[in-house]
């Protein structure tokens, strides 16, 4: 009998129009690829960029299993329509979004005291949000746990899809402010884009960089491919991807 190929892991981001903001996504993969020289790593996109994501997962399937690691920070329309419609057919699994994951949790402290946080400084975690209440969940996890390693009261802010939306968010830390203090954001968002430029316009007084490059950042999207692979390789065979094609 033939053994079942590796499956393909397929890095899958939103897409953006910001080379900065592709450059970083693209460090993930890159990390990947470094980490795990044996796996076959593809990118896809859901939006803005090319190759889109079915495309790349029906090619990857004539070959091998394919595993979609959705390089997103929480679940919502993405990861549960867009994700999930392209792998829903036999060789195919999606594994979970990045977040929430302790690791983001220590890029975002580190993040923050590169920036120079202080004592007396308010926290807000700017996050692009989501109208999924999942999603709203994930991101008051990694705000939780922020706040507990940071020790201090950490609020949050959403780009879209929720509410507060950063500026009020930033407006309502400066109110309890002392006179000494500042209004630091940490930017949950994985690269410079769209959502950053916004975040940066909201009234802080320093912003934080977002989270990629980070070597971690490949940690846990292997582990989330690690995860389904299995599940992935399962159901996938020749004939079937044959067929498919």
């Amino acid at each position: 009998m033939t053994a079942t190929p590796v499956p393909v892991l397929v890095g899958c981001s939103h897409g953006t129009d910001n080379l900065e903001g592709r450059a970083a996504i693209a460090t993930i993969l890159a990390d990947v690829a470094r980490t795990r020289p044996d796996l076959d790593v593809r990118e896809a996109f859901v939006d803005v960029q090319q190759p889109e994501l079915p495309d790349v997962v029906t090619g990857a399937l004539r070959d091998a299993p394919a595993v979609v690691v959705p390089l997103l920070l929480s679940t919502g329309f993405h990861v549960k329509t867009d994700v999930a419609e392209a792998v829903d057919r036999p060789g195919a699994a999606a594994g979970r979004p990045m977040g929430p994951d302790l690791r983001l949790v220590e890029i975002l402290a580190e993040r923050l005291a590169a920036a120079g946080l202080r004592p007396d400084d308010a926290v807000v975690v700017a996050a692009a949000g989501s109208s999924d209440p999942d999603a709203a969940t994930a991101v008051r996890e990694v705000v939780a746990g922020l706040a507990a390693r940071l020790g201090r009261p950490v609020t949050v802010g959403y780009g879209s899809g929720a509410h507060p939306r950063v500026p009020v968010a930033v407006a309502d830390a400066r109110a309890g402010l002392g006179a000494a203090g500042r209004v630091v954001v940490a930017s949950y968002l994985l690269a410079p884009g769209f959502f950053l430029d916004r975040v940066r316009e909201a009234g802080a007084d320093v912003v934080a960089a977002p989270l990629a490059p980070d070597p971690r950042l490949a940690q846990i999207a292997l582990d989330r491919y690690d995860e389904v692979s299995a599940e992935a390789a399962a159901t996938w065979s020749s004939t079937v991807a044959s067929a498919g094609a």
